[in-house]
C-alpha cells in the first residue's frame, strides 16, 4: 500500500524528554537537527517540573528504526539525562496534492480522504506565505483566497462528500 492511501504506521515510537536548562536557540538547533535525523513530527510543550520549575517538554515522533540515531541526537545536543520513549500508532489519511490557480500564482493543496470521503483541505503554508510576502497580502486573505479558489475549481472534492 503507497503512502498516500490512508493507513496506519505501526511501527512508530514517541520519544519524550523534559529540559529545564536550555536556551531557546538550542531547541530551535536541536528541532531542525531532529527534521534532518528524520524525525516525522517533534514539538515541545511548557510544563512544570518539580519544586515548581518552568521547563518544555520536547516530543519526537519517529520511526521504530531512527530510534538510535534519534537518541544519539537527543544526548549530544540536548542536557537530557535521559528520555523515554513508547510504541505509537498512527493513522494517516488517504492523501493527494492538487494545484490552485489563483491570479498571483499556483498553490498546491493537500486534500485528505477518509474511507473515500474528503475530510481535510489545506493549502500549503510556504507556499502561500510567499504569495503573501511578494503581494503584501495578508497571509490570512491569501488562505482564504486558496480555499474559495479550491471550492470553485474543483467542486466535485466537496468536503464530507464522497469524492
Amino acid at each position: 500500500m503507497g503512502q498516500d492511501q490512508e493507513h496506519q504506521d505501526d511501527s512508530m515510537v514517541m520519544i519524550e524528554t523534559n529540559l529545564d536548562d536550555m536556551s531557546g536557540e538550542w531547541m530551535g538547533y536541536v528541532m531542525d537537527r531532529l527534521f534532518e535525523t528524520g524525525a516525522k513530527d517533534a514539538f515541545y510543550t511548557p510544563i512544570y517540573m518539580k519544586k515548581n520549575r518552568p521547563a518544555q517538554k520536547l516530543s519526537v515522533l519517529a520511526k521504530e528504526q531512527d530510534l538510535a540515531t534519534i537518541l544519539d541526537l537527543l544526548f549530544k545536543e540536548t542536557t537530557t539525562l535521559g528520555v523515554r520513549y513508547y510504541p505509537v500508532t498512527c493513522h494517516r489519511l488517504e492523501r493527494q496534492f492538487l494545484k490552485v490557480r489563483l491570479p498571483l500564482g499556483e498553490v498546491s493543496v493537500k486534500v485528505g480522504r477518509r474511507d473515500g470521503v474528503v475530510v481535510q483541505i489545506a493549502p500549503e503554508y510556504e507556499e502561500c506565505a510567499m504569495i503573501a510576502r511578494n503581494s503584501g497580502i495578508p497571509l490570512k486573505q491569501v488562505f482564504n483566497q486558496v480555499q474559495q479558489a479550491f471550492r470553485n475549481q474543483y467542486p466535485e472534492w466537496e468536503v464530507n462528500k464522497k469524492a
